[in-house]
């Protein structure tokens, strides 16, 4: 009787355990610290990777295939995993390629695995690396506040060579691509916990911030970013990475600018360039976060550059020698500052009508480039640009811009500035509560 007493009095406590504990944590959303490095102008963010774990950090890579590392160099981790060919990993990155490694085995150096193409996308590098997994940690948010760290045990990632590492910034390990690929981190995140492909980015000159998942966007003092512009988000059919397999289509975001006017008139330049051609992957406008400034085409630069500075000179504005790379340098000394930058001609850039437009205001067309002149921060992409309009990093800052994977469109704000914020004023570590107030955007 004492026995069966035991094992009642077990299985009780066994039962009970199992009914009273607590459900796994799962979140909404994610983020991730977005930085920029003030040596390249690329934007960095932090990957936790690894057992035991890594703070890896790594270039910020909008239009990205994948996440890839470098391998060859102080990679240890208990939990790195090769996928073997022909199995559903795999399959999910694409891979058509098996590898064979004739080293000791390591990191980045396995039999019988799948390969993929680790591309840095700042020097137009690529080499053949190995498919991999391993657990990542990263924390969720409410939009608000960062949350508690969770993790995925087997992300898929990239194992690069150190010399891809070439002309990245100091202290990075590879590049964090968010393009629209299986294997993209967006698409990645959200299949890990189940939440809706999207995810936006809010870029600017120090800190600024991703989130992945469908989350209110808010920002310091409580101010909740909605309603924002949208418009298609469109998909080139020919790859646009520094290499790639015959048929595969780009995982760089392109939307459908069908003009470009500065103060709300239209530049002269052959518009049929705005235009994807399908048969060979050139044109159209992509945006992208590996490019500092704006680049386009020699003659819709040069269409800009000439409208842009014709309305300067009627503000009084003078113009004075070009300072590389720019093409129009102006002094600043009778030039006003605003909340949103220098006071200049605006710039538009007009989507699928009148009515989409994006505004492009002193803050994000101007670079200092000394106490005394300001240069129009648009670069000349040459006459065979392979993409004729491509937004840099300068025009995305302090602008939120969300990517709807599911929905296919993009959403932006224009300039936080003009609302007494900006990127870099997400609450990365209270954990209080404040009042948030709606602003139409």
């Amino acid at each position: 009787m004492a026995s069966s007493s035991i094992i009642f009095s077990l299985l009780f406590l066994f039962f009970f355990s199992l009914s009273s504990a607590q459900p796994s944590f799962r979140p909404k959303a994610l983020l991730l610290p977005v930085t920029k490095d003030k040596s390249t102008l690329q934007y960095t963010t932090v990957i936790n990777q690894r057992t035991p774990h890594v703070a890896a950090s790594v270039v910020f890579d909008l239009g990205g295939r994948n996440l890839w590392v470098d391998c060859d160099k102080d990679y240890v981790s208990t939990t790195y995993r090769s996928p073997r060919c022909n199995s559903a990993v795999c399959s999910r990155t694409g891979s058509t390629a098996c590898g064979t490694c004739f080293s000791p085995p390591s990191p980045g150096c396995s039999n019988n695995t799948c390969s993929l193409m680790p591309d840095n996308s700042v020097t137009g590098t690529a080499t053949s690396g190995e498919v991999a997994t391993d657990v990542v940690s990263i924390q969720s948010t409410d939009g608000r506040n960062p949350g508690r760290a969770v993790k995925i045990p087997n992300l898929i990632f990239g194992c690069g060579a150190t010399f891809l590492l070439e002309g990245l910034a100091p202290g990075t390990v590879g590049m964090a691509g968010m393009g629209r690929h299986n294997i993209g981190l967006p698409s990645q995140f959200a299949a890990a916990f189940s939440f809706n492909r999207k995810f936006a980015v809010c870029l600017t000159s120090g800190r600024g911030v991703a989130f992945f998942g469908n989350v209110p966007y808010i920002l310091l003092p409580g101010i909740l970013i909605s309603r924002l512009k949208t418009t298609p988000l469109l998909i080139n059919p020919v790859s646009t990475a520094s290499a790639y397999s015959e048929g595969e289509k780009s995982t760089e975001y392109f939307i459908g600018v069908t003009d470009i006017k500065v103060l709300e008139k239209s530049i002269s330049f052959n518009q049929t360039l705005l235009k994807i051609d399908a048969t060979i992957g050139v044109g159209g406008t992509k945006i992208s976060t590996v490019d500092p400034y704006t680049v386009m085409e020699t003659s819709i630069f040069n269409g800009l550059t000439s409208a842009f500075v014709g309305a300067a000179a009627l503000r009084n504005i003078t113009r004075v020698s070009s300072v590389k790379p720019f093409g129009a340098c102006f002094s600043s000394r009778n030039v006003y500052k605003t909340r949103v930058g220098y006071s200049v001609p605006d710039i538009q850039l007009v989507l699928q009508n009148n009515d989409i437009v994006w505004r492009i205001l002193g803050a994000n067309s101007m670079v200092t480039v000394s106490p005394d002149v300001i240069c129009l921060g648009f670069v000349d992409g040459g006459v065979n640009a392979r993409t004729s309009v491509v937004i840099g990093g300068l025009q995305l800052e302090d602008n939120l811009v969300e990517f709807d994977l599911a929905s296919n469109r993009l959403g932006f704000s224009n300039t936080l500035l003009g609302l007494q914020t900006s990127c870099a004023n997400f609450n990365f570590t209270s954990t209080s509560t404040t009042s948030t107030a709606r602003y139409v955007l």
